[in-house]
């Protein structure tokens, strides 16, 4: 008799936490990892998401995601905690306001991967994130400036939310009349579709304000089968899915690499919406690809691609308006 599925509960209580498990199960030496790094910052790779890689491969561009390495160790001067300024742009103790017309709310510091590029891998969560308390103090907040007509849920991941904390927020922001759309900014479609459950498409679609899911995917081979099922079916029932990608050394920094990302993208039902240069958090260096060498990327991009599958690319930086675009100079 075949076993029921495991829900997405139940698979992210099983994701990988030693990376000595990891590699095992990709077949490479156990001691391929810094325990420093893993002390430093804590691994976590769903199950499903460690399939995508191949075995044997050390330089896979999945696992260099996920991987702690010694070269994490080693921080420039120029490499921060907070490295595009969210805590200057914090005020109601879970409420990032950097820009016209949007906010940001830290729903939850967790995440059902742990990136080893991540910009906020040092932010401080326990402080800033949302609680019962802080919800009536946000949203009170977000009521009370009729300029804001957007709220980006984001985190760590707000997928993480169960369905009835999660419906139940998305309500109360429907509550307020100025509020026009409603962001996620989620992983967990890429690497842990099984959380696509019809109730939560449902929960969406039930909002009286479109919904915009802006996922985070990197590389092709992150696209399994199971996710781009997951993604048409947001799709399909008119969930607006937008991606952002990472600019990373050694894993997608080639223009027809991201060429087949953006194509595979589209085939899943998400429009290519950025690709970020790195920020610049401590632990990351080695990721980093140089502004000169990323606009030469993204103009063999657009040779490669037509204008709607190109997305842009862009930098964040503390203290500016808006992202800043990224162009090559002639």
């Amino acid at each position: 008799m075949t076993s029921p599925p495991l829900s997405w509960q139940q698979e992210l209580a099983a994701a990988y936490c030693k990376p000595e498990d990891l590699l095992n199960f990709l077949e490479l030496d156990p001691g391929h990892y810094s325990r420093y790094a893993k002390d430093d910052f804590s691994m976590r790779v769903p199950a499903g998401y460690a399939a995508c890689m191949e075995k044997g491969n050390l330089n896979d561009p999945l696992l260099k995601q996920v991987l702690p390495i010694a070269d994490e160790l080693t921080n420039p001067d120029e490499f921060q905690d907070d490295p595009v300024g969210d805590l200057s742009a914090l005020v109601q103790g879970c409420i990032i306001h950097k820009y016209q017309g949007r906010v940001l709310l830290i729903t939850t510091g967790g995440c059902a991967i742990n990136c080893r590029f991540c910009f906020r891998r040092n932010f401080p969560y326990a402080d800033a994130q949302l609680n019962r308390q802080k919800e009536l103090i946000a949203l009170d907040y977000i009521r009370k400036d009729s300029s804001i007509n957007e709220v980006i849920l984001s985190g760590g991941d707000p997928l993480l939310l169960s369905d009835q904390r999660l419906n139940a927020l998305i309500q109360k922001i429907n509550a307020i009349s100025h509020i026009k759309r409603i962001r996620l900014h989620t992983r967990l479609p890429i690497v842990l579709p099984s959380r696509i459950t019809p109730e939560l498409i449902k929960l969406c679609k039930n909002s009286s304000v479109p919904i915009i899911m802006v996922t985070h995917c990197n590389h092709v081979n992150e696209l399994s089968k199971q996710v781009t099922i997951a993604c048409l079916a947001l799709r399909q029932n008119h969930i607006t899915l937008l991606n952002q990608s990472v600019l990373l050394k050694g894993i997608n920094d080639n223009a027809l690499q991201l060429q087949s990302l953006s194509e595979q993208l589209f085939a899943s039902g998400i429009l290519p919406y950025y690709l970020h240069l790195l920020d610049r958090a401590k632990g990351t260096a080695h990721f980093e690809v140089t502004q000169a060498d990323a606009a030469k990327i993204h103009n063999k991009l657009q040779q490669l691609l037509p204008g709607y599958l190109v997305p842009k690319l862009v930098k964040e930086q503390a203290g500016k308006a808006a992202k800043t675009l990224i162009m090559m100079q002639e």
